[in-house]
């Protein structure tokens, strides 16, 4: 209930339960203990407010170049969440990262069970991206994308890549994982010495981002949406 109030995300709130750092009626809370509309909890020693039903809010949002993703930044940049306005309850919690230099498809949602489920790497959602590159790429360096490269922190490929226009020194691709890994798509390209010089993430699961969508816009997702999005989660709708 504490990551569907939107607190924090599932795991966190876990940590913090595990740290004694949460209360329900003045006894430390256990992990998977039930609560009820009676009940008094605190976080800190600070008591928290929620109703048992907690309506799921999600947006997306067309991040633009130039903000970071985290909740603060120790060198004072603007993040997400300084860009769009706080939730009408709880507050938001980022479904992954883009980094500061990639734009595009950012979901946001108050309910933190959802964050983590979209987030897992067993559902194997599909991330989806326009990549410009400097160059044409080679199609050995295709095979070796699509097959797989080592990088790191372990084997990593491209579930589907394809070419997607442009001319003279750049080219754009269509390139899809179905994992988020921090930077994987750069790496990906680094890896067959391929310079990535704009990256645009599309597509998270069943949700595209529109074409019409202006850069620095949010708008909130249907409740068709919504409900995709909670199926493709593997929670209940």
């Amino acid at each position: 209930m504490l990551a569907r109030a939107g607190i924090g995300s599932r795991r966190k709130v876990e940590s913090w339960i595990r740290d004694h750092r949460v209360k329900v009626n003045g006894e430390l809370a256990t992990i998977g203990q039930p609560i009820g509309p009676d009940d008094y909890v605190e976080v800190d020693g600070r008591p928290v407010a929620f109703e048992i039903e907690i309506p799921r809010q999600v947006i997306m949002y067309n991040k633009p170049v130039g903000l970071v993703c985290t909740r603060s930044d120790p060198e004072g940049r603007q993040t997400v969440f300084d860009a769009i306005p706080p939730p009408s309850q709880g507050r938001w919690i980022g479904v992954g990262r883009l980094d500061l230099n990639t734009s595009g498809l950012l979901l946001l949602t108050t309910d933190g069970s959802l964050a983590d489920a979209l987030m897992h790497p067993a559902q194997e959602l599909v991330r989806e991206y326009r990549v410009r590159v400097l160059g044409v790429v080679r199609d050995e360096a295709l095979r070796k994308l699509r097959s797989g490269v080592q990088l790191e922190d372990g084997p990593a490929r491209f579930t589907a890549i394809e070419a997607a226009g442009g001319r003279g020194a750049n080219r754009w691709y269509r390139c899809e994982l179905r994992e988020g890994r921090n930077r994987e798509v750069r790496r990906l390209f680094e890896a067959v010495d391929v310079q990535v010089n704009r990256l645009v993430r599309t597509r998270y699961g069943p949700v595209s981002l529109p074409r019409e969508m202006p850069v620095g816009q949010y708008q909130p997702l249907t409740a068709a949406a919504v409900h995709s999005l909670t199926r493709a989660a593997g929670l209940p709708t």
